[in-house]
């Protein structure tokens, strides 16, 4: 993961068009406070200190910038997991594609600064997030949530942010966040139904799951990509285009209460992009993978699949379901 992953995933129009959702992040500083790192009886304790949280964050930045200039997945994998370490396995593999101006800020070195830790009380989570900025970017913050994987805690979301701040987050007096269900209904939906209704805008232009989400910039952008696969398709007309949801590679799910009683959630999305060649060109005519799509594996043919795999942030209340920001990267193609 570096500041520089959160890309506009639109691929070239060449013969056959492959094209991903990535809209501007809207989340910046979370007001929670550090937890305590009291011992005493009497105190509550937090899933982690502050003092093993930040630990945790400085080794995660060390080997992330070591992994990065190396694009060394393996390396990578000791420090990410879940949905985060999926999209950034695939960042590796189109490294070789970019710009080279791309290419040279990706693997500079970075730092988290101005770090607030935001850390449920232990037995509630097994999970921290850590809400940042950036040295290469002083003006976006970032939300990173580190959970355990096979006993070790790992980095397995990260939201970039550029907008308008999130509501405040719901903490106790000893500074320790409010985790929540993921199953818990607020309003229509539970923060484990966003991924599916988000991705029903893809599919259906929002017909089904997704008519519980308020109208944002992320589901108009969702729901006019459906508009313009549905009516144009790919390659010039030639190739019909369609999106089908999948199960993201970890559905995993991270949600705070906030101080107004609503949820923010981080959670998972991802999608398959078919793109078929119509009958009546198959005598004598393929669908040609641009680079991106060669690099994850595509050969020309009369269908392209792409897949898509992401995470998205959530302001729920009883009245709305706001989808503020998703980010998605082009993991396969085929």
């Amino acid at each position: 993961m570096s500041p520089h992953t959160t890309r506009l995933v639109r691929l070239p129009r060449l013969k056959v068009a492959a094209v991903g959702i990535t809209t501007a992040l809207t989340l910046t500083a979370c007001g929670g406070q550090a937890a305590s790192d009291s011992d005493t009886d009497d105190t509550p304790q937090g899933v982690v200190s502050r003092a093993d949280a930040k630990k945790i964050a400085d080794h995660y930045e060390a080997v992330n910038n070591k992994a990065n200039a190396a694009q060394d997945e393996k390396l990578l994998g000791t420090v990410e997991a879940g949905q985060v370490y999926a999209m950034d396995k695939a960042t590796y593999t189109l490294f070789g594609t970019w710009p080279k101006k791309e290419q040279k800020a990706y693997v500079k070195p970075f730092s988290y600064q101005d770090r607030e830790y935001v850390i449920p009380r232990k037995g509630t989570a097994t999970w921290f997030a850590v809400q940042a900025k950036s040295s290469e970017n002083s003006k976006n913050s970032v939300l990173l949530v580190f959970d355990k994987v096979g006993g070790t805690y790992k980095m397995v979301l990260s939201l970039w942010a550029d907008g308008a701040e999130p509501p405040k987050l719901a903490v106790d007096r000893h500074g320790l966040a409010e985790a929540v269900d993921p199953g818990t209904k607020v309003g229509k939906l539970a923060p484990s139904d966003l991924g599916a209704a988000y991705e029903d805008f893809l599919e259906t232009g929002g017909k089904d799951e997704g008519k519980a989400l308020t109208s944002t910039g992320p589901v108009e952008n969702a729901r006019k990509t459906y508009q313009r696969s549905s009516t144009k398709g790919a390659a010039d007309g030639m190739a019909t285009e369609k999106f089908f949801a999948k199960r993201p590679a970890d559905p995993s799910v991270y949600a705070l209460r906030t101080a107004d009683g609503g949820v923010l959630a981080l959670f998972p999305a991802a999608h398959k992009q078919e793109s078929l060649l119509k009958e009546a060109y198959r005598s004598n005519a393929a669908l040609v993978p641009n680079d991106e799509q060669s690099a994850l594996g595509a050969t020309r043919g009369t269908l392209i699949t792409d897949v898509f795999e992401g995470q998205g942030l959530a302001e729920l209340t009883p009245k709305t379901a706001r989808i503020t920001a998703v980010d998605f990267q082009h993991v396969d193609a085929r």
